[in-house]
């Protein structure tokens, strides 16, 4: 059984959240009160096999401690190391959408989201229980919004990704609602293996992101695991602070299956 590491072992809902994944044995969590690079050498070392904190931590320390305790792996596209996210929103009938980056990596340039896209793929194949299918959001479906540098982007990520991955199903640019709605993406987008069936949305910058998911958190009813910090050398996951402890648990189901 793989095991993660909860240096945060003093939070309520840490201790709530560990016993139950004791119990269902989706993980050995490992549980003690420790700095966050301490915690990350214990990965390193090979003591535990991923790491989750994030409740009392704020992101930013979450994820500098990552850059710093773990190392960031080599990047395809992007010029320099990157790291992403994504989230993970399950629907009160069962659905699920992941959602990226929302989380770090501020204003992309084409190379990185590029980058962002392979990462989240390589993820999405893992967690989701159906094929990927990566759209590409926008306020623009299929150029009706006129000429802008997001949409030139977002076309020259899915060339990128369409050149070296052809198996990743990824298209855009396109609405939200063109994206995941089967009647308007048969009107806007007819032709589409994405449009109106997509469960990976990629938000062109980190405000579009963020605002997404929590959307969805507070207006829609999903649970959101993550965020699920992508690109560094071994599994790690953020928490938002405001977690409860279904969040803890669902995130390390989550995060289980990367490794």
């Amino acid at each position: 059984m793989k095991k993660i590491i909860f240096p945060e072992a003093n939070n309520e809902y840490i201790k709530i959240a560990t016993a139950q994944l004791a119990e269902a044995k989706t993980c050995e969590p490992i549980v003690e009160e420790l700095s966050l690079l301490e915690a990350c050498a214990r990965v390193v070392d090979g003591s535990a096999d991923a790491l989750l904190a994030g409740i009392d931590y704020s992101s930013r320390d979450v994820i500098l401690s990552a850059r710093d305790g773990l190392g960031v792996a080599e990047p395809v596209f992007a010029e320099k190391p990157l790291f992403s996210s994504l989230f993970v929103a399950k629907f009160p009938d069962g659905r699920q959408l992941i959602l990226g980056d929302g989380a770090t990596c501020k204003h992309p340039d084409a190379q990185q989201l590029a980058e962002i896209v392979r990462l989240i793929s390589e993820a999405a194949a893992k967690i989701l229980p159906e094929t990927p299918r990566i759209a590409m959001l926008s306020f623009s479906t299929a150029g009706s919004g006129g000429r802008d540098e997001t949409m030139d982007n977002a076309r020259t990520t899915i060339s990128l990704i369409r050149e070296r991955y052809p198996g990743i199903l990824i298209d855009g640019e396109m609405q939200l609602d063109a994206a995941v709605n089967p009647r308007i993406a048969a009107k806007k987008m007819p032709d589409s293996p994405v449009a109106g069936q997509a469960n990976v949305l990629i938000a062109p910058d980190i405000n579009a992101g963020n605002i997404l998911y929590k959307s969805l958190e507070q207006f829609a009813g999903a649970q959101v695991a993550g965020p699920i910090l992508l690109g560094f050398k071994h599994p790690v996951s953020d928490l938002s602070r405001g977690s409860t402890a279904e969040d803890v648990v669902f995130t390390a189901e989550c995060l289980a299956k990367l490794f």
